[in-house]
């Protein structure tokens, strides 16, 4: 069963967060992922708008936390950590007809 990361954060370094989409992007794919959406210039239509949130696709539960829990991820994720405040990421399982 598909699912999706759905991230959201505040960008606050913009210069050091722009090293991270080159690094995590070949990750994402290792494990069959793909970015579906990712947008600095997001509207909120309801709660708070962060300035980055993208949408990513995994062929399944397993990739995705494999891809997470990947070591050379947690390398990278050092970097957006860095350059990010209030972030959350949420694992969302895909419940519809595909």
């Amino acid at each position: 069963m598909k699912v999706y990361y759905m991230n959201s954060y505040d960008i606050i370094d913009l210069e050091k967060y722009q090293q991270y989409g080159p690094l995590a992007v070949p990750l994402i794919i290792k494990y069959g992922g793909e970015v579906l959406a990712a947008d600095t210039e997001g509207i909120a239509v309801e709660g708070n708008s962060r300035t980055m949130n993208a949408i990513i696709r995994f062929p399944s539960e397993e990739a995705a936390l494999n891809c997470y829990n990947d070591p050379e991820y947690q390398q990278v994720k050092k970097i957006r950590i860095g350059a990010t405040t209030n972030c959350t990421m949420i694992l969302v399982k895909h419940f519809s007809q595909e």
